[in-house]
């Protein structure tokens, strides 16, 4: 791991703000890991605040899709995707009256304490909550592990550079958390929980500690390092176990749980809220006033880029961080699940740089945190041998981008790792 100029200055003390609400949302079919959902609406239906617009039959791995606000379907076609490029999207014109769908009652503590470890799966699921943390994996399915968990970490790392929209919630909405990390607890029946938070958040930090004395949860506080917030490298960290290749933290009796979904477990077994909003952090050199937003899924990038106002032109739109952000084409790529930041870098922070042979340095192998030779894995690309590609390990890849950050030669390592997975057979 390595110490990264870490820029939160500009939003971390941000209190979190809602974006007014468009008047176009673009609500991809297409949010998480695993099978695009398909359309329950039509061209022409009216929908209400959070009623379940896309799903699937077939017992595939997915998460519903829900409207973000009341009004009508214009359209359904494919739309820019922040991570995909293109997919089908609900396009859906706001009513300006954000009437909720039926069926959205609070439920009491008493109700909730009621509650078995699969009626609160079976409540994420038809919540569509997704790991908001950048993995999108459907949190239904990682809250119901083969086997208990020893212990259950609660991610509040946040290592990426220039992001704060985790540590906004961990600072406004503690003692909700508190109440998700009880029920995922529940389901995965955890005998220890810890909260994780690197020192660089010490309001957050605070306020935790504040929040669990004289309770059996514990909060480790963590060097500000890159990329602390990896599953496998926070476990590593706080347990001193390793997790194999090819395996998962189940495997070694751990669960971990990023702050953002469990406060959206939070809202979804509470308040029966689906997934339709979530905070985004709005930043960078060219922002005029950055901001952490709470803003609907669909809404697009130039909506938040002009509520926050522009000191110059961006260079780059990055969807995320600067290390495993995507860069974007276009400024009208809506809001997604796992939507976290948006980044407008400027000229000076995105110099081109020309690629030469490789020097054999070795930087590129003593920086990864998995252990893998991404030099190795380059030059298999590069020949095609995509066997090759898999050997070295490019499966196991977590394309957090320290390779090339690293590399003298100017190798865009990481791009070429993302090419090998995707084509290495299946």
């Amino acid at each position: 791991m390595v110490r990264l100029e870490e820029n939160k200055k500009f939003t971390e003390n941000r209190p979190i703000e809602k974006l007014p609400l468009p008047k176009l949302v673009y609500v991809p079919l297409i949010q998480h890991l695993g099978k695009p959902c398909e359309a329950e609406v039509k061209v022409g239906d009216v929908v209400m605040l959070g009623q379940r617009i896309g799903s699937i039959e077939a017992k595939a791995v997915h998460s519903h899709i829900h409207a973000s606000v009341s009004g009508k379907v214009l359209a359904i076609d494919n739309w820019p995707h922040p991570v995909l490029g293109t997919a089908k999207a609900v396009v859906i014109e706001n009513d300006g009256k954000d009437q909720k769908a039926q069926g959205t009652v609070l439920r009491a503590q008493e109700e909730v304490d009621r509650l078995t470890a699969q009626d609160i799966r079976d409540i994420v699921f038809e919540a569509g909550v997704v790991g908001m943390g950048g993995a999108s994996f459907p949190t239904h399915i990682k809250l119901n592990p083969p086997k208990s968990v020893e212990t259950l970490i609660i991610n509040g790392a946040e290592c990426e550079p220039y992001l704060t929209s985790d540590s906004r919630l961990m600072i406004e909405k503690t003692a909700e958390i508190i109440k998700g990390i009880e029920l995922v607890k529940k389901c995965v029946r955890a005998k220890e929980v810890i909260i994780a938070i690197e020192e660089n958040k010490p309001e957050a930090i605070k306020d935790f500690e504040k929040a669990v004395a004289g309770t059996e949860y514990r909060v480790r506080v963590l060097e500000s390092a890159y990329p602390q917030g990896g599953e496998k490298q926070l476990t590593q960290n706080i347990l001193g176990k390793e997790i194999p290749r090819g395996k998962l933290p189940f495997d070694i009796g751990t669960s971990v749980q990023n702050v953002a979904t469990v406060f959206a477990i939070y809202e979804a077994v509470y308040l029966a809220k689906p997934l339709y909003e979530r905070v985004v952090t709005v930043t960078g050199p060219c922002v005029a006033n950055p901001k952490n937003l709470l803003a609907r899924i669909g809404t697009q990038f130039k909506d938040l880029i002009s509520f926050c106002g522009l000191k110059q032109d961006p260079i780059k739109i990055i969807s995320g961080g600067p290390m495993m952000g995507i860069a974007q084409y276009t400024d009208q790529v809506p809001v997604i699940k796992s939507t976290n930041g948006i980044l407008l870098l400027d000229q000076e922070q995105t110099s081109s740089f020309t690629e030469v042979f490789c020097s054999r340095c070795g930087n590129c192998v003593r920086a990864c945190p998995v252990g893998l030779l991404p030099t190795l894995i380059n030059l298999s690309c590069k020949k095609k041998n995509w066997q090759s590609a898999k050997f070295y390990g490019a499966l196991d890849c977590i394309e957090c981008g320290l390779c090339s950050y690293v590399c003298p030669s100017n190798i865009n390592l990481v791009q070429s790792i993302k090419r090998a997975k995707m084509e290495i057979p299946k």
